[in-house]
């Protein structure tokens, strides 16, 4: 006999359609269900329902209008002929993650089958290549676990009060900090609006270094505000150079401008003001601003990683990107005077002779571990020995 199912009284403008579809589901094409009701007027939006689904549909005779047999049709199956399939949810599976995403996927969730006809969408950066780390999910579950709140996580009401000269110097380093972290989120997020949702890890991870940057951006604002102060100078010169980041078309150049050799010179200068900055907030700030730096350096170092040890001529255009940038560069004045000042008296820790000697060195000092750092990150990506030195003094004095 052929499988049964009763809906009872349930109307088909109540859900009564479900429990046909559900049913008709676990029957194969040309097979018959039978369905039996103890409602009224039932057999009407039945019937209509299955010429809309394309089953064929028949009333039993011998059991009166209570009880009808559906031949599950073959339209439906027919609707998915020539969908894609699009890869796997999880991203270790092999064939998970496709080399090319195909247009026509368009915002579906990788794994799901999309019907043919579905619209094609223009997203510029298609391929695996372009765009994969390996690490990205780890590194995207490490930020979201690693997530701040600006209200709670500094102490905005500790009670502190500056000379106007010191205070001004932190007002300048924030100002100069703000412009440049506007810069590291302009840029991921429009690479973010040109990925194709099937990399979806990385989507994900540059959604919260968006997040990261604007964060960042709030509390450097913030902290210049303190006091009750404004931001401080601007120079042509330091938007010159984080204009040659934003205007950077190619994933995985900008990924290297910003992400290895800025950002990864970023959480030293983090790193020196939580060292010595002159008031905890300041000092909080660095501390928790360097701590998701470092995470945006470590996918940097991590798409780059797998993209040259695949494509090894990428080092090469790597290497002539540094060189072009430091070119167009070449005339202008780099670090904002201000700013570099700025960062003796916050070192100095005084204004005696002895303390801003002691504060221009130790500035000194955080060049010279900026271009360690920056070295090794070549290094580790394949430039050997003089070419790595070379190209991290050939980094833009602006910092970023």
């Amino acid at each position: 006999m052929p499988p049964i199912i009763d809906i009872e009284s349930v109307g088909f403008d109540a859900g009564a359609h479900l429990l046909v579809k559900l049913a008709l589901g676990r029957v194969a094409v040309g097979e018959v269900l039978r369905v039996r009701s103890q409602g009224e007027g039932w057999e009407g939006p039945l019937a209509a329902w299955c010429r809309s689904q394309g089953h064929a549909l028949a009333f039993d005779a011998t059991a009166g209008r209570s009880e009808a047999c559906i031949t599950r049709g073959a339209v439906q199956a027919g609707r998915w002929r020539a969908a894609a399939v699009t890869g796997a949810i999880d991203p270790r599976e092999d064939h998970a993650v496709w080399p090319q995403a195909e247009a026509r996927w368009g915002l579906a969730a990788r794994g799901a089958t999309v019907e043919a006809g579905s619209p094609a969408f223009a997203f510029r950066l298609s391929r695996k290549d372009e765009v994969w780390a390996d690490s990205a999910a780890t590194l995207y579950a490490e930020a979201a676990a690693a997530q701040w709140n600006a209200d709670t996580a500094i102490d905005w009401n500790t009670d502190f009060a500056l000379p106007d000269e010191v205070e001004d110097a932190v007002v300048q380093v924030m100002t100069y900090m703000v412009e440049n972290e506007n810069a590291a989120l302009v840029v991921p997020a429009r690479f973010l609006g040109q990925l194709h949702p099937h990399f979806r890890e990385v989507q994900a991870l540059l959604a919260i270094q968006v997040a990261d940057e604007a964060r960042h951006i709030d509390v450097f604002t913030r902290r210049i505000a303190l006091k009750g102060r404004q931001p401080g100078l601007s120079t042509a010169g330091g938007q010159t150079s984080l204009k040659t980041l934003v205007d950077e078309p190619d994933f995985s150049v900008a990924q290297f401008l910003l992400a290895v050799l800025g950002e990864g010179t970023f959480v030293s200068l983090l790193n020196f003001l939580n060292q010595h900055a002159p008031d905890p907030v300041t000092r909080q700030i660095a501390r928790l601003a360097a701590r998701d730096e470092a995470r945006h350096v470590a996918f940097g170092m991590a798409h780059l990683g797998q993209s040259i040890a695949r494509e090894p001529a990428l080092l090469a255009r790597l290497g002539n990107a540094v060189e072009a940038r430091y070119e167009h560069l070449a005339g202008t004045s780099g670090l904002n005077e201000e700013v570099f000042d700025a960062l003796i008296l916050l070192a100095a820790g005084g204004t005696r002779p002895a303390d801003i000697a002691a504060g221009y060195g130790r500035v000194q000092g955080l060049l010279q571990d900026m271009a360690r750092g920056r070295e090794a990150r070549l290094a580790k990506l394949g430039f050997k020995g003089e070419a790595a030195r070379r190209l991290a003094s050939l980094h833009t004095r602006n910092f970023m």
